[in-house]
């Protein structure tokens, strides 16, 4: 990850105060949000360039990757404390030529003169974070060298510059593997939903049809979800009783994992 955007300081800060920020290694963070039974990315396009990233950020030098990760997941959605999971960590001394990142490119983007040594242009070894946030609750926040950004199907996304579509792949496999033994399905879902939605939500991001009975039961056998007296009216003859995650059981699930394999 070797970009000026994603709510960073101005671009002569970055040139004129590198001192500020580790070299040589940046976060890019992955955020998903689920929404009408898809699983979404949030993207967002550089100027100059007709292709899209992953939100992403250099690092200063007085914050830890964890913070840098979190500052970068505020800047895009100006929401905090959102569930933060590291997955990879990606490097290629090939992956800044090979997409023309260049002073030229950048020049154009922000709009002065840039040196062609200039510390961005070096070899970046990025951290991979995911980011869950509920899609209803995201103010999108568009950086000042952005043309704009969005939310994307992660099965449509769009030309991706550098290594991100690999980023967003490895992101994807990180958190199938996590939601099948962790009880993460909270960060994506309103606080109260019906079965049929939480079904719909597993089966948007493990890419595959689960069967409806079996999975209800793996799951209330859990108990990380609690039933409740309410229903949620959705027809005329159609009204499915609602649930909420139980908030102990599953900050417990969180530590020490729970049988959700599917």
């Amino acid at each position: 990850m070797v970009k000026i955007n994603m709510g960073q300081p101005e671009i002569d800060d970055i040139v004129n105060h590198s001192q500020h920020y580790l070299r040589n290694v940046a976060v890019d963070n992955v955020i998903f949000g689920y929404h009408d039974k898809e699983l979404k990315v949030l993207l967002q396009q550089p100027f100059a360039v007709d292709k899209w990233t992953v939100t992403g950020g250099y690092i200063k030098r007085t914050e830890s990757i964890e913070e840098a990760a979190n500052r970068v997941a505020l800047s895009r959605t100006g929401l905090k404390n959102l569930f933060l999971q590291q997955f990879r960590a990606f490097g290629n001394p090939q992956r800044v030529v090979d997409n023309g990142f260049t002073a030229k490119l950048v020049s154009e983007m922000a709009g002065m003169e840039i040196p062609e040594d200039l510390w961005i242009f070096d070899y970046f070894v990025t951290v991979g974070f995911y980011t869950l946030t509920e899609f209803s609750k995201v103010e999108l926040k568009k950086g000042i060298y952005e043309a704009d950004i969005q939310w994307w199907p992660v099965s449509e996304l769009p030309p991706m510059m550098f290594d991100h579509q690999l980023i967003i792949a490895e992101a994807l496999n990180a958190l199938r593997l996590h939601i099948a033994h962790y009880p993460i399905g909270y960060e994506l879902l309103e606080e109260k939903f019906t079965l049929p939605e939480i079904h719909s939500l597993y089966e948007a991001i493990l890419g595959k049809t689960l069967d409806d009975r079996n999975f209800s039961k793996r799951l209330l056998a859990t108990g990380i979800i609690i039933k409740l007296s309410e229903t949620k009216k959705i027809g005329a003859h159609r009204s499915p009783f609602l649930y909420k995650f139980d908030k102990a059981k599953y900050e417990e699930g969180l530590k020490t994992g729970v049988e959700l394999a599917f």
